[in-house]
């Protein structure tokens, strides 16, 4: 169970499982991107009980890559209006299959990107 596997695991896959806080009981499956060896991920939803306001609350968590389990710290980068266009085309780059376009166009609006936040992999 290492990063490098994680991150290996998020760059080529589409979808990933997410655990936001202590009191989910099971994955949500979102997408993420890797820019600069480290994770990202966006709210498409923008609900009150959504991961990212669960991780404002408590920032500990988990993903899933496959069977694997990695526990997580979730923060908001504070280099982020930095890293927007690169996370903006790895999404774009990531997620062009033509039923994800629509939803790759939209995750790089603006109410979008207000909600990225970055997944820090635990050892």
């Amino acid at each position: 169970m290492n990063k490098e596997n994680a991150l290996y695991y998020i760059k080529t896959n589409t979808i990933i499982g997410i655990k936001a806080g202590q009191k989910r009981s099971e994955f949500l499956e979102i997408w993420m991107v890797v820019v600069q060896d480290r994770v990202f991920a966006r709210s498409w939803g923008l609900a009150e009980r959504s991961w990212y306001n669960t991780f404002l609350e408590n920032p500990d968590g988990e993903i899933q890559c496959g069977e694997t389990i990695y526990p997580i710290k979730a923060l908001i980068p504070q280099d982020i209006n930095d890293l927007t266009e690169e996370i903006n085309e790895a999404y774009l780059t990531k997620y062009n299959t033509s039923h994800n376009i629509p939803y790759s166009q939209g995750i790089i609006q603006e109410k979008h990107i207000a909600k990225t936040m970055e997944f820090i992999i635990l050892d």
